[in-house]
């Protein structure tokens, strides 16, 4: 177990430049005269009527939260908003899947009214929850059709997508809906953020915090390659800034501070944040990743938006680094200073600690009740014999057999992103049934030497602990 531990910790910090929000850039297309996005910016605008897709992202939040407050009204679109709407009860939300919305006739209703369009949403890889063909880019050709009736302007967050791992589907996509944009004749803005540092983590910026918090040393691949970072506060600012109409339509602009760092300097620099004792980092070769990537990309397929996934290694073995022949792009805060600003506290510690073992707990389970269940079927009649004190045996054997079923279907269930929480739900109330039920027929069980029934405790607290920290926004 330590070593697969290990090996997930080295190969989770590909993920630094794998999602949608942690976007490759720090050169720009089209240089911003003394432009600066500084999150305390303030400008003086019109109310405006703004649709914000992915609204309960990270970056998409973020944004929306900025919107707000600018004195914005602002309509969220998100895949299950029930949670960001009581957080933001401000805003209105729609619930929609982008990946369904593929036809002009979609959009339209969804659209109508609005003075601006932001474009949060995105994926990293295919799988389960994730169609990147249909979200990133089929999605946006039916929106930008569809715009051309009223003509908002469109402020999509994209990504540096002619890099070394350009032709991967992830920027493929981003890509070509970058260029149907620019295509459309509608106003736009495209903003090319790099790694997203904030006062919250998801994705990227939250496995810089558990790499940092490792125990003994920090076990990294392409340890020295260059990380360009953004602050979060600082995108937001650019999003409202391009709403306002204080970035010209057509401007193509990445969002990085010009700090560059090593991936083991952010790291060093987050563990300092989390006031951890310094740790040597320990770089590894690439090949290191390998296993952990091909169980990332199952664990996709299941539905789990994993940073340990292929896309994610291959962008980061060539490193967040600006082009040479760019310009500077938008100014911002540094790593440096987006931490100062943000003191870590003990719930932060928590968060960087948990999260590499959660997918270690959520295997655990499955692994438990997986053999719960299948290791009884070899010996039914024995399995059998704890429910004759109330039915014959046929009966009880039939019995056995279904308790046998149940714990695997639920260990099965629980790898499944979507059916994940009502697997654990499901695990709790067998649990409980199995105690009291024990309890009442045969309660020596609680003295046996094997501790039949004092075993399923810990798993109860288990699985409570994954439950308490399945959420991932």
């Amino acid at each position: 177990m330590v070593v697969v531990v290990v090996v997930m910790m080295i190969v989770v910090v590909h993920e630094i430049s794998s999602s949608a929000n942690l976007q490759l850039s720090l050169g720009s297309r089209a240089r911003l005269a003394k432009a600066s996005c500084r999150c305390n910016f303030s400008v003086k605008f019109d109310a405006m009527n703004i649709l914000i897709l992915g609204a309960t992202g990270f970056i998409g939040s973020a944004a929306a939260a900025r919107l707000l407050a600018d004195g914005h009204s602002v309509t969220g679109l998100g895949r299950n908003p029930s949670r960001a709407r009581l957080k933001l009860p401000g805003i209105r939300w729609i619930e929609a899947d982008l990946s369904k919305m593929l036809r002009v006739e979609d959009w339209g209703a969804v659209i109508e009214g609005h003075d601006a369009v932001v474009n949060c949403a995105g994926a990293l890889q295919d799988g389960l929850a994730d169609d990147l063909a249909a979200t990133q880019h089929k999605a946006m050709l039916a929106l930008y059709d569809a715009a051309q009736q009223t003509r908002p302007l469109i402020v999509q967050i994209s990504a540096r997508t002619n890099g070394a791992a350009g032709g991967l589907p992830f920027l493929a996509t981003k890509r070509q809906a970058d260029k149907a944009l620019a295509a459309s004749g509608l106003p736009h803005v495209i903003l090319r953020p790099a790694l997203v540092l904030g006062r919250n983590a998801h994705g990227g910026s939250a496995l810089l915090r558990a790499l940092a918090a490792l125990p003994f040393g920090i076990p990294l691949v392409h340890a020295a390659n260059p990380v360009a970072t953004v602050a979060l506060d600082d995108v937001a600012a650019a999003v409202s800034r391009a709403v306002a109409g204080h970035l010209p339509s057509g401007t193509d602009a990445d969002l990085a501070s010009t700090e560059q760092l090593t991936l083991a300097q952010l790291v060093t620099l987050h563990r300092q944040w989390l006031g951890l004792p310094h740790a040597n980092v320990v770089s590894l070769p690439a090949v290191a990743a390998g296993p952990a990537t091909w169980v990332a990309d199952a664990a996709g397929r299941l539905g789990w938006r994993s940073p340990l996934r292929s896309t994610a290694m291959t962008v980061m073995a060539a490193g967040i680094q600006p082009n040479a022949d760019s310009d500077p792009g938008i100014a911002t805060a540094s790593a440096r200073d987006i931490l100062h600003m943000n003191p870590a506290g003990v719930q932060d510690l928590w968060f960087a600690r948990l999260y590499l073992l959660k997918p270690l707990m959520i295997g655990t389970l499955s692994i438990f009740w997986l053999l719960s269940g299948f290791l009884p079927l070899l010996d039914i009649g024995r399995a059998a014999t704890h429910f004759l004190p109330l039915l014959q045996a046929g009966p009880a054997a039939s019995l056995a057999v279904l308790t046998c079923l149940i714990d695997m279907l639920l260990g099965a269930a629980v790898l499944v992103r979507p059916l994940a929480r009502r697997a654990m739900h499901g695990m709790v109330l067998v649990s409980l049934t199995y105690l009291a039920g024990a309890t009442i027929v045969e309660p020596s069980l609680w003295l046996d030497p094997l501790g039949p029934l004092v075993k399923v405790l810990p798993s109860l607290v288990l699985t409570l602990a994954a439950l308490a920290i399945l959420d991932e926004r």
